[in-house]
Formats: structure tokens, sequence, C-alpha cells
């Protein structure tokens, strides 16, 4: 998958995918991600992306010249208009699990990172496929959401994680949240490893991670489970959490 992300600030970029699981991708040339700079794109001398908005009020807006010139290189680059194109804002879709899925079907993908007071609507219009928000709150631009986009996405391409089970037990990767876990030493200060982690068994190990989940959901995410596939064998172990649950605020 290649990853064009189109930033005032690209340099914002160079560690966080420099590390781990995206550097290893990288290598492996499952996944290529280029920051391009939209100044360069600018035709003024002193490379300015942005003016103030029509109609008056508050900041600066950036203009569509320059990202519009950086879309026409892009066509150029890869001899055809991009695939998918997401702007990062506050208005757009909330992000989650099931986006990253889908997003991670594509070939390519290309990011547009906001700034100041917001973008022209010419680019919204002509350029943008996605609106996509990663929550109800507004940043300083779109570059952080940018790498959480990124980083969730790549972890659904075939082959970027060590095993493919790893991103199935993701928390809502199935609309659930996931089991917790634990690693040696088998007791720390008071605190003890469940001992049907212990066991070997890898049926009761299975059922006692499904409740785990379930209980943990419910508890903490209990609007979860409108929309998550349950099996009979989660709805089973739902009632008698439920039940077990009400028992205890009765008692």
């Amino acid at each position: 998958m290649k990853i064009d992300i189109l930033t005032l600030f690209p340099e914002m970029f160079a560690s966080p995918f420099s590390h781990s699981i995206l550097k290893r991708a990288q290598e492996k040339k499952l996944l290529q991600i280029n920051a391009i700079n939209i100044r360069d794109f600018s035709r003024n001398k002193h490379h300015t992306v942005d003016d103030t908005p029509y109609g008056g009020g508050a900041g600066m807006v950036m203009g569509p010249e320059s990202l519009f010139e950086c879309f026409d290189y892009l066509e150029k680059k890869y001899g055809g208009k991009p695939g998918r194109v997401i702007m990062m804002c506050p208005q757009g879709e909330p992000f989650n699990q099931q986006y990253a899925r889908e997003l991670a079907r594509e070939e390519h993908l290309v990011i547009v990172c906001g700034h100041y007071e917001g973008i022209d609507e010419r680019v919204r219009e002509a350029l943008v496929t996605d609106e996509i928000s990663i929550g109800d709150y507004v940043l300083t631009g779109g570059e952080l959401p940018a790498m959480v986009v990124v980083d969730a996405v790549a972890r659904m391409i075939p082959g970027v994680l060590g095993e493919a089970a790893s991103a199935e037990d993701d928390s809502f990767y199935h609309g659930l949240l996931e089991y917790p876990h634990y690693t040696k030493p088998r007791s720390y200060r008071g605190y003890e490893v469940p001992e049907v982690l212990l066991s070997g068994h890898h049926e009761n190990i299975r059922r006692w991670r499904r409740r785990q989940s379930l209980l943990r959901t419910l508890e903490r995410r209990p609007e979860l489970l409108t929309r998550a596939t349950l099996t009979n064998e989660d709805k089973k172990i739902l009632a008698d959490l439920l039940h077990l649950l009400q028992s205890l605020n009765l008692s």
C-alpha cells in the first residue's frame, strides 16, 4: 500500500514512522509512506499557503492553489487520480476499526492534513472522497490524526504484524474490548496470574479469554455489544454475567 500525506510539517512524521512495526512494514515493501510538503507547491516567493477568509472572521484559511497543484503532481507521478483521498477534520465521520479495515483494502491512500482555521471548501468539493475525525475535539492540525489513521490501517495490511492472529485479537477487531494479558513472573508483589492461563488447556483458556472480553465490554463500553456479532456461546456468557452483576448489586 502507498500512503501520501499532504502536510505543512512533513518532519513531524519522520520519527513515528521510523520505528517498530511501521518501520519493518516499509522495509518489507508492504507499506510506502510519503510525507509531502504542501509549501513546495506554492507559487509565491514566500511559499505561503494561507490567506484571510472571505466574509471576514478570525484566523487564516489554507488556499486551494497549492493543494490542487499537489494533486496534479500526484496524478503525473502515478499515472492517474488517487483512489481514496482523506481529509482529517473534526466534522468528518468517526474513525473506528471497521473503517480501518475498509481502508486497508485500498492500494493507495492520500491524507490531507489541514491547519490554521481550515481548508478552502473547493478542495473538499473537488478532491476529497472521505472526511475522517478521530474524536470530538479540536487539534492544531491534521498531522496527529493522520498518524493515528496510518497506524491503525497499517496493522490491517496482511504481513505487517508478525502473526495474523495479533490483529484479530485487538480490541474492537470483532466489536469487543480485548481480554487481559499476563506474562512472567507468575507472581509479582502478591499479584498472581490466573490459574487457567497456566493450565495448558487451550479450550478452557479460550473460554476464559472470551468471557473476560465480554465482561470488559459490558462494564466499560456496553454500547459496543449492540453492534457486535455474538455467537450463542457469547449470549449465554453475557446472560450469566448480567445475572452475576445484578446479584452483586443487590447484595
